[in-house]
């Protein structure tokens, strides 16, 4: 018998592990809109990821091979504790081979809870506590007696006691904790308007209170004129000092409402619970308008707005205490570190000091660690997640970054460049998904794909080096080295936005005009008091300062997997009229929330069974064959088109299929116009909003702001996840808008749209307390001829290219 065969299988096997060794590969990608995609990464090397938005590159990165890389890592645990993990699918492909430990470092802002701030994000604050435990004076004991988080408490309970027989026996314990006991920790309290709860001229049963949710005749509304401890037909601002107290603060007390046991309590702290201790953006629109009008929050008198109790703040080390040391300047707090030498910490400090080093090195050295979590934006947000992984000894790691230079000046980006590449030199492998040149420039493999979005991408256009993409003829090769030109001529300003004496966060009493009828860039490097300025000065939470003004970000859309652009922008509504108009039915039979919703599946499509500790299964509802509607509802149709078919349009067939013929509906085609207005052609009307990036989201916000009546629109980095070939478009919209008679300002680094202004403000010179202040005013030529700042010889270095 010949063993040839088994010595090729060998061969084979040894080659297959030789390759496993040095490369990531994928097989039959089929995540999302990728069609059987299949590619070979190098490991130990630089990959960075191209192509339009919605070409498929977060779903081969991060959908496809971190996910299967996090799948497989939680599958070593046992099935108990997998039990307490989130359940992971295995992505749809037929190989993932040659996967190592993924880490993810992307771009989801931090939680919004008051007490997550930069410093416990990144246990740069947990380390400062354990100093402060050491060598603080006075000495107060355990690290715990500094932490805003933990209470100071006495209490007693029951434990067993083995004393030769088992027994029970009291005992009395103490937790030393350093939160305020005024604030709870988070800094601030809240007092709340009684003018913007009820009328006091009016009775409660002339119906006094107007507070969302206590509707005269609704059940929180009678507890109140119900429950006999005042008038309910005498006009509040007459009520007696004691009916004014049961009726504002009046501890819970049980009692009995039209029959219906209830607990009474007063006002004041019931709307604090019922509203105030609730995440903001998870309200309701019309709660959180009351909430912004009802409420003013200020710096707890008792600490300060430091979170921690009188006893930590007494506690310092050469006069500093540990609320001095997080209020610090993060450069300011390194240089204090690096003087403090007590040879009995000196492991901690060495610790401690690289930890604080790295915000400095990273571009973060403008940050305090005091700064709530909630208030970073995406980019900055990333670059605090990557602090925890600089220093670290683990190689072999795949390292994968979403836009990692988003937020950054193109100062900043060089930097940036060079963490990316300092991780790959220690023998990691660094996926980044990036639009910007200069990340590309350094790249050692680049992965292009397209050559559209949606369903017009989802294929590997290119593999290769930098040189090979910009000769491969793809649309980032051709669009690589794409320059802007200055304007020969600028529009003249209508009027102007004065800005007096602006000083939020780092702000140095601010004076600026912001010209209107133009566009105006507001630019310099990350932390100098670009959005302190706009944002800061221009708008408020409760809407805008100033009247006219409408404010983009890209902060969540509120809403569950049901919720897409169709339901967002209102076009649905236009659609389900159309289709009842055909047809002679209920609008409501076109709703997958509504009559039309397919009843086993409950309008979701899918039907999810849950395996405990092993991946949950979605599969598509065997009933509507993931659809959505009941079959009855999809009998009933518009130009040719069930309501489900309309749904997977891609927003650019659906404009042309609503602007004409028998289908001709002019409210949904002005929806989709402005959609494909700002580059979101690709998605589809039924794509679930939970999908969309940061900068889809913005503009998906953008086309549905278009249509208000506002003057001034501000626009927070406008570029983020634009594809080079894309900037263009965003120009000619930027144009549009201000051509129209709009006032449009934008918060942005991109030299492209910093040459395409009309007018520019330039911030800094440097961040943190290093800016602040207004370095330059005036046109996007005159800050090219200077060459005064950093964005100046930037923009200068750009134009010139």
């Amino acid at each position: 018998m010949s063993t040839a065969p088994r010595t090729r299988t060998r061969a084979s096997a040894q080659q297959h592990a030789a390759d496993s060794h040095d490369v990531i590969r994928v097989h039959g990608a089929r995540e999302n809109n990728l069609k059987d995609v299949s590619i070979e990464i190098p490991k130990r090397r630089l990959t960075v990821f191209t192509g339009v938005s919605g070409s498929g590159k977060s779903s081969l990165v991060f959908d496809t091979i971190a996910a299967e890389s996090q799948r497989l890592i939680n599958e070593t645990y046992s099935a108990f504790l997998q039990g307490f993990m989130p359940t992971l699918a295995r992505p749809e492909a037929d190989v993932l081979d040659g996967l190592t430990t993924a880490i993810v470092v992307d771009q989801q802002r931090m939680g919004a809870d008051p007490r997550s701030t930069v410093g416990t994000a990144t246990d740069a604050n947990a380390m400062l506590r354990i100093l402060f435990s050491r060598l603080g004076q006075p000495h107060l004991g355990p690290p715990s007696a500094y932490a805003f988080n933990v209470p100071s408490v006495r209490a007693s309970g029951a434990i067993t006691v083995d004393r030769g027989a088992r027994k029970a026996e009291k005992v009395t314990f103490n937790r030393t904790g350093g939160m305020c006991p005024r604030c709870e920790g988070r800094g601030e309290v809240s007092d709340l308007d009684l003018t913007q709860l009820y009328d006091d001229s009016k009775s409660l049963a002339e119906g006094a209170l107007t507070i969302p949710g206590y509707k005269a005749g609704g059940w929180n509304y009678r507890l109140y004129s119900e429950s006999g401890f005042y008038d309910a037909d005498k006009p509040i601002r007459e009520y007696t000092e004691k009916e004014l107290r049961d009726f504002l603060h009046r501890e819970p007390t049980r009692m009995k409402i039209a029959g219906i046991n209830m607990t009474y309590e007063g006002l004041l702290p019931r709307i604090r619970k019922s509203m105030l201790s609730k995440d903001r953006e998870a309200m309701q629109p019309h709660v959180r308008e009351f909430v912004d009008r009802a409420v003013t929050f200020t710096a707890c008198p008792e600490c300060e707005g430091t979170r921690l109790s009188a006893g930590a703040r007494s506690s310092k080390i050469e006069g500093v205490s540990i609320a001095d040391a997080c209020a610090m300047q993060i450069s300011d707090l390194a240089a204090w570190v690096h003087g403090l030498t007590e040879p009995s910490v000196a492991p901690l400090l060495g610790k401690l000091r690289h930890t604080l080093d790295s915000f400095v090195e990273i571009g973060l050295g403008y940050l305090s660690l005091d700064r709530p979590s909630g208030t970073l934006s995406g980019g900055e947000a990333q670059r605090v997640k990557m602090i925890r992984h600089l220093g670290s000894s683990l190689t072999d790691v795949t390292y994968v970054f979403d836009e990692p230079t988003t937020g950054l000046h193109p100062h900043d980006i060089q930097r940036m460049n060079k963490l990316l590449l300092r991780l790959r030199d220690k023998g990691n492998t660094v996926l980044v998904v990036e639009h910007k040149p200069e990340v590309i420039a350094i790249a050692d493999h680049v992965v292009d794909l397209g050559p559209g979005a949606g369903t017009a991408g989802g294929t590997v256009c290119f593999e290769g080096t930098v040189e090979g993409l910009r000769a491969g003829g793809t649309l980032t090769g051709r669009h690589l080295d794409d320059r802007a030109a200055l304007k020969k001529t600028v529009r003249k300003p209508t009027g102007t936005l004065e800005i007096r004496g602006a000083t939020a966060h780092n702000l140095r009493d601010v004076d600026v005009d912001i010209p209107l009828g133009v566009l105006t860039v507001v630019t310099g490097v990350a932390g100098s008091g670009k959005s302190s300025l706009v944002h800061g000065s221009l708008c408020r939470p409760s809407g805008a300062s100033h009247e006219g003004v409408v404010s983009v970000d890209q902060g969540p859309i509120r809403g569950s997997r049901r919720s897409n652009p169709a339901t967002y922008t209102g076009l649905l509504d236009a659609v389900r009229k159309a289709f009842a108009k055909a047809n002679g039915v209920k609008p409501a039979l076109f709703s997958a929330n509504s009559e039309g919703a397919c009843t086993e599946c409950n309008g979701v499509g899918v039907v999810y069974t849950d395996l405990a500790m092993m991946a949950g299964v979605a599969a598509p509802c065997e009933e509507c064959e993931g659809k959505r509607f009941q079959a009855s509802v999809l009998e009933y149709r518009l130009g040719g088109r069930d309501i489900s078919e309309v749904l997977a349009m891609p927003v650019v067939e659906a404009e042309e299929f609503f602007g004409a013929g028998e289908a001709r509906t002019p409210a949904a085609h002005r929806i989709l116009r402005r959609l494909s207005d700002v580059g979101l052609g690709y998605l589809t009307l039924g794509q679930p909003l939970t999908t969309l990036s940061g900068g889809e989201r913005q503009r998906l916000k953008l086309a549905t702001h278009m249509a208000d009546k506002g003057g001034v629109y501000i626009l927070d980095e406008p570029t983020a996840g634009l594809h080079l070939a894309d900037v263009e478009q965003l120009l000619g919209l930027l144009d549009r808008l201000v051509d129209s008679g709009k006032s449009v300002i934008v918060v942005e680094h991109h030299q492209a749209v910093m040459a395409h202004a009309d007018w520019i403000i330039d911030l800094g010179p440097g961040a943190g307390h290093d800016g602040g202040r207004v370095v330059f005013e005036g046109t996007p030529a005159d800050l090219v001829a200077a060459r005064s700042t950093l964005t100046g010889e930037h923009l200068a270095a750009y134009v010139d290219a």
